[in-house]
């Protein structure tokens, strides 16, 4: 058993993602909008680890990656303008490492056409996780998060579906096929 605990936690270690295949179980319902207050801390390794919003990724050092990526993200606006109405009606709860270059590319990606949908970011609740995908207060547990970032979308407190760690078209493209009904699978279903 000791054995199998080590393989796992060096597995989770390794990267952002090591395998193609995840199983969508979420369990937790409890996504109601409150006004989101920053609580992530640097641990040791100099990652944030807690709840972040868009200000956290605007200090030294994640403004390093988090500027660059958000300014060279060009949006499709045929696209945000479907989004706009549609995602008046969502919760999103997110989950990111500063550490992982998915997070890094992806995170500004969904900030901007957060930004640019005029979305309520109390409707918005973004965790920072450790390499292993966890937190000191266990803010993951129960979301089944595997890969980051993970965007997990509800509706009335139903998941309607997840982005997980690199688009099928674009972010906002997969965002829309989420919040808009369409058939969406992330990128390691089949």
């Amino acid at each position: 058993m000791k054995k199998l605990f080590f393989f796992l936690v060096v597995l989770a270690t390794v990267s952002c993602s090591t395998s193609k295949k995840i199983v969508s179980t979420p369990v937790k319902e409890d996504v109601t909008p409150v006004k989101v207050v920053a609580t992530a801390v640097k641990d040791a390794s100099g990652n944030l680890i807690g709840i972040a919003t868009k200000e956290s990724f605007l200090q030294e050092p994640y403004n390093e990656w988090f500027n660059p990526n958000y300014e060279y993200y060009s949006l499709n606006e045929d696209v945000i303008d479907k989004l706009k109405p549609l995602l008046k009606e969502v919760t999103i709860k997110a989950f990111m490492g500063t550490w992982c270059g998915d997070s890094q590319e992806q995170t500004p990606a969904f900030y901007k056409i957060l930004d640019n949908t005029d979305f309520n970011y109390s409707n918005l609740e973004l965790v920072t996780v450790d390499r292993s995908k966890t937190t000191p207060d266990n803010l993951q547990e129960s979301f089944n998060i595997i890969r980051v970032p993970t965007f997990i979308f509800y509706k009335e407190g139903k998941e309607i579906g997840r982005f997980v760690e690199y688009p099928r078209e674009s972010v906002e493209e997969d965002i829309l096929k989420i919040v808009s009904g369409e058939p969406y699978k992330h990128s390691y279903e089949d």
